[in-house]
């Protein structure tokens, strides 16, 4: 077997069309198996119900911007005529240089035009691609209203949610032969560390995609690196040898907990007869979400976040009906559990506060059967206990919180939160965007459930001495 034919068989097996596969080799360009992944992905887009974005990234030194001109020059625009994509990356300078180096890499064997001064390069057949960047994000609004066919956002965890939204806004097409995609690479951390991790990230992990795919890829997967730079990588502690490295989307600079492991502290399909004692807590919210968690102990004293109810701009009279069909969905015996059969049903001292007309918002879910007590909102000490019971793996702390996969929007926050730098023995507070990604509603509500304890009533006080 020829190494052509051997490349040919590993594209294939990545899902990569025949003829994605015999463009890259009449341009003489290889690409690793993990880029080859990210290239079949690329096709899906095709679809008129395959996904409109492909995220591929992780570690450091995965080949990340090689995919990325690969995949835009090599393919994309080589198959469709006039193709217009736009290349962004931060800071403007480094990007041309890059852009560069990799195009002499690329497109030796393509016919093409390069104004180094206009940051444009054109094909033959029209298609060209714009070296663009964003010193700021001010910067980004330059793009606005115009019309790419192809976006590639290098470093997009540079972005905030918002910016990146506004870019995809310029993601259309009017080419009958062509559907509109956008292409994003990038490592762990930043500033939209949070979003890129929800929107890309956890659809992967949990195989839910639909409108995104999501490649990783670590160091290893790229045999062009050299051993020193690898060997720098594996020197490095902590979050950076976490993200860098192992390319792990739950850690980033500033985590605050940083000792919680997926692969330790989730759990699939709890077993319900395990529980003694079940609680819930809410954390009461409108243009905010209203998180409520569902947890129980069982006989080894070890807390289980079972369930999670959380939706925003709804009132009390449909959360209620909600949250009791959480509780529906878990057994006590041979029956569905009920509200009776909590413990404690306890909720922030928001809910407590009585509005302009006199009510309060726990009265507002008494009248629909649900009754509310304070909780323990003891930040410092809330915080503390969840670290405590997260435990340390690797210090042989065993852990006794765990939480159910059933909890997606709780396993999605906690990675994101940050210590506060004013106060750094308390979580930064950090509010939902305008579409609800993000915030530390789920955290609030974990601290209150796991803060707070039932309270025993002593013969003592029953007799009032």
């Amino acid at each position: 077997m020829t190494p052509w034919e051997r490349y040919f068989l590993i594209g294939r097996r990545a899902g990569c069309p025949k003829d994605q596969m015999q463009r890259f080799e009449r341009a003489d360009v290889i690409l690793q198996e993990r880029q080859l992944v990210a290239s079949a992905a690329a096709r899906l887009c095709d679809r008129a119900d395959g996904p409109t974005a492909i995220g591929y990234g992780g570690a450091r030194g995965g080949g990340k911007s090689h995919w990325l001109l690969a995949q835009m020059g090599v393919d994309d625009c080589q198959r469709v005529p006039g193709l217009k994509c736009l290349l962004l990356r931060k800071v403007g300078k480094a990007n041309l240089e890059h852009f560069e180096d990799l195009r002499r890499k690329l497109f030796t064997n393509l016919g093409h035009e390069f104004s180094a001064f206009r940051g444009i390069l054109t094909f033959n057949n029209g298609s060209r691609i714009i070296a663009g960047h964003f010193q700021n994000e001010k910067d980004i609004d330059a793009y606005l209203g115009l019309e790419y066919d192809v976006i590639g956002i290098e470093e997009a965890t540079t972005l905030t949610t918002r910016k990146y939204q506004d870019i995809t806004t310029c993601c259309r097409t009017s080419k009958s032969n062509w559907r509109p995609r956008i292409y994003s690479t990038t490592n762990p951390g930043g500033v939209g560390h949070a979003w890129y991790r929800t929107r890309f990230v956890a659809p992967m992990l949990e195989r839910r995609e639909t409108e995104t795919r999501f490649v990783s890829a670590r160091v290893t997967d790229n045999r062009w690196n050299n051993p020193e730079y690898i060997r720098v990588l594996q020197g490095l502690s902590g979050w950076q040898r976490r993200a860098w490295l192992d390319g792990d989307w739950d850690i980033a600079a500033g985590q605050f907990f940083t000792t919680v492991r997926r692969e330790v502290h989730v759990v699939k399909n709890f077993d319900d007869t395990r529980a003694r004692e079940w609680f819930c807590a809410m954390d009461y919210g409108f243009a905010h979400y209203t998180v409520v968690l569902l947890g129980c102990t069982d006989g080894d004293g070890n807390l289980f976040v079972v369930d999670e109810h959380a939706e925003r701009l709804w009132l009390p009279q449909r959360h209620a009906p909600a949250i009791k069909g959480m509780l529906a969905r878990h057994k006590i015996g041979d029956r569905k559990l009920e509200l009776g059969d909590l413990k404690r049903f306890v909720a922030g001292a928001d809910v407590f506060s009585r509005q302009s007309d006199g009510t309060t918002v726990a009265a507002q879910y008494a009248r629909q059967g649900i009754t509310l007590r304070p909780a323990n909102t003891d930040r410092l000490n809330g915080w503390a206990e969840i670290m405590t019971r997260f435990g340390d793996i690797e210090a042989n702390i065993r852990p006794s919180l765990f939480i159910d996969q059933r909890c997606g929007r709780l396993i999605e926050t906690l990675p994101t939160l940050q210590h506060d730098p004013n106060r750094p023995e308390d979580v930064l507070k950090i509010d939902a965007d305008d579409d609800g990604v993000g915030g530390d509603d789920c955290a609030d509500c974990l601290r209150y459930l796991v803060a707070t304890k039932t309270r025993t009533v002593t013969q003592r006080k029953l007799r009032g001495l």
